[in-house]
């Protein structure tokens, strides 16, 4: 069975910090990427991290205060978001890609296995 298991949301105030947590298990993958998508938005890409967590792509939006990392002990992946606005409020999703997959990891479709979402809500 392959799980991607999301944790670490929740309610937070403007400026604040959270870390999520996704926790994978039935299978070794490749690369982890992070999507958020907002009531009546699209699945938009925010973060992705190589095997080795050697090489990480941001979207701009989210370069400066998001940081996406990696332990392969553990086959957990993260994602320390600073510096929370209002606008980050979003259902947060991970995807993973397994070894052997192709090299692309904007869009969801470049991801064939998911979390299940979990909510963020900032407060102003």
């Amino acid at each position: 069975q392959v799980q991607l298991v999301e944790s670490g949301g929740g309610l937070v105030q403007a400026g604040g910090s959270l870390r999520l947590s996704c926790a994978a298990s039935g299978r070794t993958f490749s690369r982890y990427g992070w999507f958020r998508q907002a009531p009546g938005k699209e699945r938009d890409f925010l973060a992705a991290i190589s095997w080795s967590g050697d090489i990480t792509y941001y979207t701009d939006s989210v370069k400066a205060r998001f940081t996406i990392s990696r332990d392969n002990a553990k086959s957990t992946v993260y994602l320390q978001m600073n510096s929370l606005q209002p606008e980050d409020k979003a259902v947060y999703y991970c995807a993973a890609k397994p070894f052997g997959d192709s090299a692309y990891y904007m869009r969801p479709s470049d991801y064939a296995y998911w979390g299940q979402g979990i909510q963020v809500t900032v407060s102003s």
